[in-house]
């Protein structure tokens, strides 16, 4: 590359105070970073095609991010071939050979800090993909929204350390200055910034999710939401507690709502006189409810037999596996469920029997 601009014909000619070779050399370049900038504009959305087909914020976001990565990768490119050119075979104005590494290092790094403010508008977009249902309730939008605001903030920070340092800018003080302020005001915010980190800790590790039950420490009950400083627990005293985000990062979580199945042994308790024949139709029938229930599973390890005789009931013991991911729907489908003993109970004119009284099926 030293001789490259040598290798235009009449390259010693001047105009406009350049050498032909010289200026031909530039035009060169700077139609190369308009090409690099094209294809760049054309590639990332390519690379990150699942994530941005159902997004068009994240699709803009991902064409603008490559154009400012194209301009700096070529400024980049510009910068590196000018030191390796031939200097004796470059002229060019004074002043623009003083300013010109200057000026391409200041593009570059304003088109880096570009290409990254615009790609933090695919982060949404990266955790809707992520997410096990592909939607995103209110507490994970939340979480997001901080997120890509603190990614922003931390952007122009370092963007504008960087940019200042292309300018020519003592860095020395200023660096100092925001190390003095950086400290004071992660002081005065410790447990608001701990907060923040514990909710992108649950964003990103999933331990929970909003409607699962689950145990952390000495709480239990399901997750209502989950904001930037806090999660919310309603209990099975339905009562709220507001448990600060930043212990999660350090208690073990507990999550029912994970379970592969959830197992369930209900006794049903039939009157002690009750027909032999029409409990024995009472246990078959429970296990064809088994069967023909969508939301059930593991159907050959269920069962609904008689367990025990007592002096005043029959006890039915049954084991019953559901396919169900939430606590609610899990509260939906036993009601349902239970409605239906009762009716295939009357049906067979059996009575349940409790400690206080007796009911006719």
């Amino acid at each position: 590359m030293k001789d490259f601009v040598s290798l235009f014909p009449n390259h010693e000619k001047m105009v406009l105070g350049f050498n032909y070779g010289t200026l031909l050399t530039l035009i060169s370049m700077a139609i190369a970073v308009v090409i690099i900038r094209y294809l760049a504009c054309k590639i990332l959305p390519k690379v990150f095609q699942k994530v941005s087909e159902h997004s068009q914020k994240a699709s803009d976001a991902l064409t603008g991010s490559g154009k400012a990565l194209g301009v700096a990768i070529g400024s980049g490119l510009i910068l590196m071939l000018l030191g390796d050119l031939d200097h004796s075979s470059v002229v060019m104005p004074e002043f623009l050979e003083s300013t010109l590494p200057g000026l391409l290092q200041l593009i570059m790094v304003v088109s880096i800090v570009i290409c990254a403010f615009r790609f933090v508008g695919v982060v949404n977009s990266i955790v809707v993909w992520m997410d096990d249902d592909g939607d995103l309730d209110g507490s994970q939008k939340t979480v997001v929204s901080a997120v890509e605001s603190t990614l922003r903030f931390l952007i122009i920070l370092f963007g504008t350390v960087f940019i200042a340092d292309a300018l020519g800018f003592d860095l020395t003080t200023m660096v100092a200055g925001l190390g003095i302020t950086g400290l004071a005001l992660a002081l005065a915010a410790q447990d608001t910034i701990s907060n923040i980190f514990g909710a992108t800790t649950v964003l990103l590790d999933r331990p929970f999710k909003v409607g699962d039950w689950v145990i952390i420490g000495a709480v239990e009950g399901e997750v209502m939401e989950i904001g930037l400083r806090t999660t919310l627990i309603r209990t099975s005293l339905d009562t709220v507690v507001t448990m600060p985000n930043a212990n999660l990062t350090n208690t073990p979580v507990e999550n029912w709502g994970k379970r592969r199945f959830r197992r369930w042994q209900p006794i049903f308790k039939l009157d002690i006189n009750s027909n032999p024949d029409s409990v024995k139709d009472f246990c078959a029938g429970i296990v064809d409810m088994v069967d023909k229930n969508g939301k059930m599973m593991k159907q050959d390890a269920s069962f609904a037999r008689v367990a025990s005789l007592g002096p005043d009931a029959i006890d039915v013991g049954c084991n019953i596996y559901w396919d169900i991911a939430g606590g609610k729907e899990e509260r939906e489908e036993r009601e349902a469920f239970l409605l239906s003993v009762m009716q295939l109970g009357k049906s067979l004119e059996l009575s349940f029997y409790d400690n206080r009284r007796m009911h006719q099926a």
